[in-house]
Formats: structure tokens, sequence, C-alpha cells
């Protein structure tokens, strides 16, 4: 089940959404902040640097996850 053609739907899709959810969070973020004055610009930069952190570990798990699927390295996933 991990390679079927169902799966690369549902993970393409994925992919697709996260986009779009880190560029709309990207483009609102500095116009909700403005109103902080400099404060804002320092809260957007670590915002956006919590923002790709996240996507960084989402695609860190995916990729262990796709090498368990190869049979290749059986390990106890940590959160469930």
């Amino acid at each position: 089940m991990c390679f079927s053609l169902g799966w690369l739907e549902q993970f393409l899709v994925w992919v697709v959404i996260v986009c779009a959810i880190v560029a709309i969070i990207q483009l609102l973020l500095p116009y909700v902040l403005t109103f902080a004055g400099a404060a804002g610009a320092i809260i957007v930069a670590v915002l956006r640097i919590v923002l790709w952190a996240a996507v960084a570990i989402f695609l860190i798990y995916l990729c262990f996850d796709l090498i368990s699927c190869l049979g290749g390295l059986h390990l106890p996933r940590m959160g469930g």
C-alpha cells in the first residue's frame, strides 16, 4: 500500500495543500503585523522560520516513512 497510485495521489494533494497554506501565511503575516511597527518585522521573521521548520520536520517524517515502506528500516514511530 505504500507506493500505490492512490498513495501517490494523496501525497501530491497534501503537497499542494501544504504549499498553498505556506504561501497564504507568508502573504498575510507581513500585512497583519505591520500594525506592530518594528517589532512586527522581527515577529514575521521568527514565524517564517517556525513555519519552514515545521515543513522540514514533516518532510523528515515522510522520508523515514517511505524508507520503512521499502522494508530496509523498521523503527518504531515516536508519536503513535
